[in-house]
């Protein structure tokens, strides 16, 4: 009976664990695709805007 409640716990500790890098690291994956989207329309584009870019690079990352 203890070990079932003790591998029980280590479960939840587990996916609590799972869910919180998940809500916390997406975010900052995000940002740097974003960059590297930002720092390949700079490198292919000749009249380089970084508002423009940034709002098309994040319109489709996003989609």
């Amino acid at each position: 009976m203890k070990s079932k409640i003790l591998k029980l716990i280590l479960i939840l500790i587990g996916i609590f664990l799972i869910y919180f890098t998940r809500t916390n690291f997406s975010e900052h994956n995000l940002k740097k695709t974003i960059s590297a989207c930002l720092l390949a329309q700079k490198g292919t584009s000749e009249s380089f805007d970084i508002e423009k870019a940034k709002k098309y690079c994040e319109e489709k990352i996003r989609k």
